[in-house]
């Protein structure tokens, strides 16, 4: 097992830049190359045929989550050493120069022109995608209230009617009973027989509706102490988390949904956006507010365009507190959460800046792209106070790196790549936006990430989580176990790394209770296992909390192209893409207990 050097290696190219002064927001740079970057690199092995590309504001899933990659648009990405964005090229270290892999950065350190070594662009950390749009969902009974909205001809605020309204209708999938039997066409199956002593229950599964034949998106899971809220489609639909019972109606919108809030407000309401109309014109500017307990409906908001380029054919939103951040292509509009007023704008700032994405949560991150298609070309990531808008601070990046995802937020944690270098970077910023450290662990990690069109999804991520003052990551295995490896922020080197306890990936969801909670994916003979992994002492062996039951091993296979949460002791497990597929029934969500 290789271990990363005593010293850092020096391979950068350029010290890092002054940040400018605290502007304003941003403005419409012409439209860029690449749509947003390339995903991150997936863990596991596919379970089945992932779905064809399909279009939607979120781009074009192009794998299971855990799964095999398939390209993107930069192929596989080196791992682990990049030349990061503020300093050095290459150098051999300790174990010389390997193949496929660049050195990280350090900032101040001199720079020379790579050197030789890259298998390809990208090559060596896989690319697995997640579709991040909207997808079917089932129909909760005959009686649904839905919302009717506005399209890009009329903008009608939504209104709540009755579901034999001639507008748009769910489908007519029935819904399970909710104790863990299937709803199959030829009846029910008991999902928990012949369930092994030791093994979880399952305490309900959902079966999805036909989608289009162009396949359907279904973002957002979200728990609270009730509820399991699942948008797909057109539809918002919640479940008892004990038994999987309808908790209330479906909420039913008059186009897709086109983007959510990842996360809940602390009083455990969304936002969800849907599109204006049907046709190419449409728009994805609508918003609504929904209690997810409840199922009710708050305000109701229109996003205006931005100027010229500046679309709303896709958006993205994030939640900072009672901020809602609304991020354009290529400007931002931020919303009181509690009342839908309107905050502020961020526009384009020191002649070139514009913002490219948003991040969320204890604090508001926005990464600005600078500079297009000059000679001053570069991102910039800025902390801004997320009730005025107002800039803390500005970290300018090298000119060549982009600034794709945001691990964390506090500390901020970023990843960036060089589609030149084909090499990328994970560095912390301080509070002030100094570079407090770089990843410098010898390997490639296997991060699952989304990939949006024209935004970049800064948090669209699973398998990366921040606790305190350690990442904790996944390693890339194509076949058999993997690790998870704990980085230390203020060093950028390993602190300890544990093995899968099975031939299969093992993925960090959380951490909680000074705890790693991990995800142990299943195989063809085992269902899949929840541990906890202790993050302080000698041992890191990880325990088990559940282990789900072989009988059902072939449907949480299934889940290709999945989202997976752990809360209250239940493990949940849904999908974020239909294919639309008619010959077989797809899964939607599942839900394990003891």
């Amino acid at each position: 097992m290789a271990q990363p050097p005593s010293q850092p290696p020096q391979d950068g190219f350029g010290a890092p830049q002054d940040p400018p002064a605290p502007g304003g927001g941003f403005g419409a740079p012409p439209p860029q190359g690449p749509p947003a970057g390339p995903p991150q690199p997936g863990y596991g092995y596919p379970q089945q045929t992932p779905p064809p590309p399909q279009p939607g504001p979120y781009g074009q899933p192009q794998a299971g989550p855990y799964g095999q990659p398939q390209p993107g648009p930069y192929a596989q990405q080196p791992g682990p050493y990049a030349s990061g964005p503020y300093g050095q090229p290459p150098q051999p270290g300790p174990y010389g120069q390997q193949p496929g892999y660049g050195h990280p950065q350090f900032p101040g350190a001199p720079g020379t022109p790579p050197g030789p070594g890259s298998r390809g662009p990208f090559k060596g950390k896989s690319a697995v995608i997640i579709g991040a749009a909207t997808a079917v969902l089932i129909a909760l009974g005959t009686t649904v209230w839905a919302v009717s909205g506005s399209d890009e001809e009329k903008d009608e605020k939504p209104v709540a009617r009755q579901s034999d309204d001639p507008g748009p209708q769910p489908s007519g999938a029935p819904v399970n009973p909710g104790d863990g039997s299937g709803d199959g066409d030829s009846g029910p199956e008991d999902l928990n027989e012949g369930r092994k002593s030791g093994e979880s229950k399952v305490l309900w599964y959902k079966e999805a509706p036909d989608a289009p034949g162009s396949g359907a998106d279904a973002p957002g899971m979200w728990i609270t102490d009730k509820t399991a809220v699942k948008a797909a489609y057109k539809e918002l639909s919640a479940y008892n988390v004990a038994d999987g019972k309808p908790t209330w109606e479906p909420l039913v919108f008059p186009q897709k949904i086109c983007a959510v809030t990842p996360e809940k407000t602390s009083d455990d309401k969304v936002v969800v956006a849907y599109m204006s109309g049907s046709s190419d014109r449409a728009k994805c500017n609508q918003l609504q507010l929904v209690d997810l307990d409840t199922g009710e409906k708050g305000w109701t908001r229109k996003v205006e365009d931005g100027a010229l380029f500046d679309s709303v054919i896709s958006i993205e939103m994030t939640l900072s507190g009672n901020t809602l951040m609304v991020g354009r292509s290529q400007s931002g509009t931020a919303f009181d959460v509690t009342s839908g007023d309107k905050m502020y704008d961020k526009r384009k700032y020191d002649e070139s800046c514009f913002p490219a994405a948003f991040a969320g949560g204890e604090r508001l991150i926005q990464v600005a792209s600078c500079g297009a298609g000059g000679n001053n070309e570069h991102d910039e990531v800025q902390e801004l106070d997320p009730k005025t808008g107002k800039v803390k601070w500005t970290r300018k990046f090298e000119k060549g790196w982009r600034v794709e995802r945001a691990y964390s937020v506090d500390p901020v944690v970023v990843y960036s790549t060089n589609k030149d270098k084909k090499t990328w970077n994970i560095s912390t910023l301080g509070s002030s936006g100094s570079v407090r450290s770089q990843v410098s662990v010898d390997e490639d990690f296997g991060v699952q990430c989304g990939w949006a069109i024209l935004a970049r999804d800064l948090q669209g991520c699973e398998g990366a989580v921040v606790d305190g003052d350690t990442l904790y990551l996944p390693t890339k295995a194509t076949t058999g176990a993997n690790e998870i490896v704990a980085v230390s922020l203020a060093t950028g080197k390993e602190k300890w790394r544990v093995k899968s306890p099975v031939a299969n990936s093992m993925v960090p969801v959380k951490a909680e209770g000074g705890k790693l909670i991990a995800y142990v994916e299943p195989s063809y003979d085992g269902g899949g296992r929840i541990v906890s992994i202790a993050t302080t002492g000698g041992s890191h062996e990880p325990v088990t909390l559940l282990q789900n039951p072989q009988g059902t091993a072939a449907i949480e296979r299934g889940f290709f192209s999945k989202s997976i949460d752990w809360v209250d002791g239940r493990f949940y497990l849904s999908t974020t893409r239909l294919t639309g597929n008619d010959d077989t029934k797809e899964k939607l969500m599942l839900a394990y207990g003891k």
